[in-house]
């Protein structure tokens, strides 16, 4: 996956900042639209690649990570049967938390 203004498809991709620490940045993102890796491919494709990310960075970190350190708090849609919304919320995992507390 890559950023691609000729060929490419459209994504969206909206993203605050909650928190800056010294070399990171806790960011919330929002998706107008559902590509594959499209925020990590976006961060990457601005020069903030996701941290713990393989694929679309240097991965030079000081971390044990078990992967890239992106969470989904809010997913919603539309069920494809009943039509209605559904959604669902999930906490920030305590490994998340920890990383949070260790870069603070």
């Amino acid at each position: 996956m890559a950023v691609n203004d000729k060929n490419g498809k459209d994504a969206v991709t909206h993203y605050k900042v909650l928190q800056r620490f010294r070399g990171y940045t806790y960011i919330e993102c929002r998706l107008e639209t559902g590509r594959t890796h499209q925020i990590r491919v976006h961060m990457a494709s601005i020069g903030h690649p996701l941290l713990g990310d393989e694929v679309y960075s240097n991965n030079r970190q000081r971390f044990s990570l078990q992967g890239q350190t992106l969470h989904a708090k809010i997913l919603g849609f539309v069920h494809p049967r009943t039509s209605g919304y559904v959604e669902t919320d999930a906490p920030l995992p305590a490994y998340f938390e920890e990383l949070l507390r260790k870069l603070s």
